[in-house]
């Protein structure tokens, strides 16, 4: 944004110089990117301004920027005219057919108008910002848009067609020849919006003025456009068209319809004082009705807080009315009226920072020293992580996929009540539906690397799964694995990465898996349990789905779901010395029937609270010769040790007794010799 130092002095009560300008806004939120010193002692300076600034897109802006932060005052110049001329509507009209893009369009007439050069302040003026002069009527627009921020347009009042003006939507196919001396005709379509006459397009709403009605030295008779475009309209036509200007920067970052009005009153006076005429009594007005003030609360504790100084009550008020807000404070809040050129104030926590910028960020006191506290260990995050890693190790490649699929994908991992939950839009019709499962997405990957040359692969992927039962959705925490493996060891494997992170996340080996139907997506498949607790399913690609990816191999699946035991990771895990005494162990042989799992052994012996036992481990399953069908062999270890003495084989005698006659009771097992 570029400015000079004698121009936004104009605005100041006393004059600042240009080293202090810079400094004051650059503390303000508006850095220096470049000077130059100009032969008639000004200078012109280039401050950053962001997209959320528009009101400091002018002179007057930044002039109050300054005011604010010093003991200076804020002179903003009068926009009084004088109408001597007949009433408006005698001499032209206008018709605003799209309110919702252009929420103001207002119009002023001036007959008899001089066309000629600037005087020289003018001229210097626009000069001096870095512009070149063109005559008094469009020097006079660019002064007003400099000064205050208001993009405005004069019309050749003659060449307007009908003598009217239109707000509308460009036909599909009409052309537009913008101003400019290389300028050319552009192709509009419907989705542009136009200040059109009662022929053809005039102007570009809020992006250009058009040639065909463009104002020369011949030129008597002009009307003064004055409005307010959507900010995004704006921008759009300007990408498009590739067409930018000072006024849709302006428009882009937002122009109030309550600055319309007296910007339009202060451009009449100017041009009026260099090219004379005679101004049409009254303005013609098309568009919605002006928007209320905003009013905002604040809380001072609140503002201290956040700021981190103590700052008075009293104070924080004078900040605020210093950029232009209308600010009381009663027992400990602040009510705010939002000056109608700040757009960007909503929040409680837009005015901290008005008060933090006005007060001084340098004020913001800095501690020498600070507390620091270890964060504490673990966490959802962290537990994912573990797993990640640990699968890492494992072989498995971690995959992020998209959270879309198709209806027809989504629809083969829905269990039996649950249907595909999708969402509306244009852009997602290919794939709408939220997965159900990861497993979908992950195949797909197994296919296109199938389809590279890859035919061996371990995938996983770790997040968030959706579906939608009766009126409510659901969503859960899914871990999906998808691996090669032949028929034999494939069980073995999968199962094997199951009980690792189940041990991650719960420091034990109570996982059991149970045959189900449950996931018609699996042949066979199974439920993975903890304890009484289904956390997911494991089990063969059903030959249907695998048709689908067309994928060769035999996949194999486990989809866990673990949101729960990533939330309370880590699991307790309690230390224990190394044993001092030796132990005695007890190889136990039993034959059961096929379908009593390993668990469940393993917590029945745990359940009796035998004396000195230690610990129970699996050793083996054998099935074959002398075995019978139906029956499997099952091999374990029964530790015991006590850690003050050295135990006696007679003193285990009785616990092992024990544990025997329990398993012969509860699982019918045969004890083998």
């Amino acid at each position: 944004m570029l400015v000079t130092t004698n121009w936004i002095n104009d605005y100041l009560k006393n004059n600042v110089s240009t080293e202090e300008q810079a400094e004051l806004l650059t503390a303000a939120g508006f850095p220096l990117e470049g000077r130059d010193d100009l032969k008639d002692g000004d200078v012109r300076q280039d401050f950053e301004m962001t997209s959320n600034r528009g009101d400091c897109t002018c002179h007057i802006g930044l002039a109050r920027e300054i005011a604010a932060r010093t003991d200076n005052e804020l002179c903003i110049p009068s926009n009084a005219v004088d109408e001597s001329g007949s009433p408006i509507e005698e001499t032209t009209s206008i018709e605003n057919n799209e309110k919702d893009l252009c929420p103001l369009y207002t119009a002023r007439v001036i007959l008899g108008v001089d066309v000629k050069e600037s005087p020289t302040w003018l001229a210097n003026k626009i000069e001096n910002r870095g512009d070149t002069p063109r005559n008094a009527v469009v020097d006079a627009t660019n002064f007003v848009l400099f000064e205050h921020g208001q993009p405005t347009h004069v019309f050749d009042l003659d060449k307007l067609a009908g003598g009217k003006i239109i707000v509308r939507k460009a036909t599909d196919g009409e052309t537009f020849l913008p101003l400019g001396e290389d300028a050319t005709p552009i192709k509009l379509t419907t989705d542009d919006l136009v200040i059109a006459d009662a022929e053809k397009p005039v102007a570009l709403a809020g992006v250009k003025g058009g040639a065909d009605t463009s104002v020369t030295t011949d030129t008597k008779n002009i009307l003064i456009e004055s409005a307010t475009f959507d900010p995004v309209i704006v921008r759009e036509m300007s990408r498009r068209h590739n067409i930018a200007s000072d006024s849709s920067f302006r428009f882009e970052r937002g122009v109030s319809p309550r600055q319309v009005a007296p910007c339009a009153d202060r451009l009449a006076g100017i041009l009026l004082e260099v090219g004379g005429g005679t101004l049409c009594k009254g303005v013609l007005i098309d568009g919605k009705p002006l928007p209320e003030p905003i009013i905002v609360n604040m809380r001072t504790d609140y503002c201290r807080e956040r700021l981190g100084n103590e700052i008075s009550d009293d104070l924080i008020a004078e900040h605020l009315l210093s950029v232009g807000f209308e600010a009381t404070c009663n027992e400990g809040v602040v009510s705010a009226t939002v000056p109608y050129f700040r757009g960007d104030i909503h929040r409680e926590i837009d005015l901290v920072e008005e008060v933090g910028r006005v007060h001084g960020y340098e004020k913001i006191a800095i501690e020498d020293s600070i507390e620091v506290r270890v964060p504490d260990s673990g966490g959802e995050a962290a537990g994912r992580q573990v797993i990640l890693d640990s699968l890492a190790g494992m072989g498995f490649i971690e995959c992020v996929t998209h959270s879309l699929v198709s209806v027809k994908a989504a629809e083969q991992f829905l269990c039996s009540g649950q249907t595909p939950l999708t969402i509306d839009d244009d852009r997602a019709a290919a794939e709408p539906a939220l997965r159900p499962s990861l497993i979908p997405s992950l195949l797909t990957v197994r296919k296109h690397n199938e389809d590279n040359g890859v035919k061996h692969l371990r995938l996983a992927e770790l997040g968030s799964v959706f579906a939608l039962e009766g009126d409510s959705h659901s969503e859960r925490t899914e871990l999906a694995l998808v691996m090669d493996a032949s028929e034999e060891d494939a069980i073995s494997e999968i199962r094997g990465v199951i009980d690792r992170v189940c041990n991650l996340l719960t420091a034990t080996n109570a996982v059991s898996i149970n045959l189900s139907e449950n996931a018609p997506w699996l042949e066979p498949g199974g439920d993975v349990l903890i304890g009484d607790t289904v956390i997911g399913r494991v089990g063969r690609l059903a030959t249907s789905v695998q048709k689908s990816w067309n994928l060769p191999n035999t996949m194999h699946i486990a989809q866990l779901y673990l949101g729960e035991l990533l939330a309370s990771y880590p699991p307790e895990v309690q230390s224990h010395p190394l044993p001092k005494q030796p132990a005695i162990e007890r190889d136990l042989s039993l034959i059961l029937d096929e379908g009593v799992q390993w668990s469940a052994i393993e917590n029945a012996l745990i359940g009796l609270n035998i004396d000195h036992l230690e610990d129970v481990s699996f050793v083996t399953t054998f099935r074959g010769k002398n075995i019978e069908n139906g029956k499997k062999s099952l091999t374990l270890k029964l530790r015991f040790r006590d850690s003050e003495r050295t135990l006696t084989h007679d003193e285990v005698n009785g616990p092992a007794t024990k544990a025997i006659e329990m398993l012969t009771t509860t699982f019918s097992a045969e004890i083998r010799s």
